[in-house]
């Protein structure tokens, strides 16, 4: 099988399984997903849509945000970790959304990772699910999904983005971020895979390798 043919039968299946996109993190407009998903690095979803839920009646425009008191944002925010740096961006971000952007969330991805904060994969989230604009998001799920399926070498999530954006038709950028999230939570979990329960395995050259090594 060709590596396109590969892929287009990844994709079918992704979708079969887990349906078109859906954006996890709850928001109602461009500026509450910014902010959602600069919260989620290195937390889950879940915890997030806990904290967003008080934060966003608290905190009600980008103004109320780049005039927040940096002590009490940090006490809103604490239990998605690493609260100092996330709310020291946070503020600062907004303060440039109101003085370089005129308030408006940008949909340029070197306008948004200008924003203090914000890099690729947080720019590409409010890209696609906001914006509708064709983009592969890189978070820990994909970047193990994708190296598992064959689908890039590389361990960088810029270097995996421009691998997938080869491989993946643009059409299916958007929906293949949150299908192989769903998967990498359900089915391919980091510490443990359940390979047996996986319909991609028979196409996932990592997990077969894995798996032989473990029976030997």
């Amino acid at each position: 099988m060709r590596k396109k043919e590969k892929v287009i039968l990844i994709l079918d299946l992704l979708l079969e399984h887990y349906g078109p996109t859906k954006c996890y993190l709850n928001h109602e407009n461009p500026w509450q997903l910014l902010i959602a998903t600069m919260l989620s690095a290195q937390c889950t979803d879940d915890r997030v849509n806990i904290v967003t839920k008080g934060l966003f009646q608290k905190y009600t425009s980008i103004q109320d945000f780049a005039e927040a008191n940096l002590s009490e944002l940090e006490q809103d925010i604490h239990s998605t970790g690493f609260y100092h740096n996330k709310a020291k961006n946070i503020i600062a971000c907004c303060q440039k959304l109101l003085s370089e952007f005129n308030g408006e969330v940008p949909s340029d991805i070197d306008d948004l990772t200008s924003l203090a904060g914000v890099g690729r994969k947080t720019a590409n989230v409010v890209r696609g699910n906001w914006y509708g604009i064709p983009s592969i998001v890189v978070d820990t799920h994909v970047k193990r999904v994708s190296n598992l399926l064959g689908l890039t070498k590389n361990q960088d999530p810029v270097k995996i983005e421009y691998d997938l954006m080869k491989l993946v038709p643009k059409e299916r950028w958007i929906d293949v971020n949150t299908q192989m999230i769903a998967h990498g939570r359900k089915i391919c979990i980091a510490r443990r895979p359940k390979c047996d329960e996986c319909f991609l395995f028979p196409l996932c050259t990592g997990g077969q390798t894995l798996k032989k090594k473990k029976f030997k």
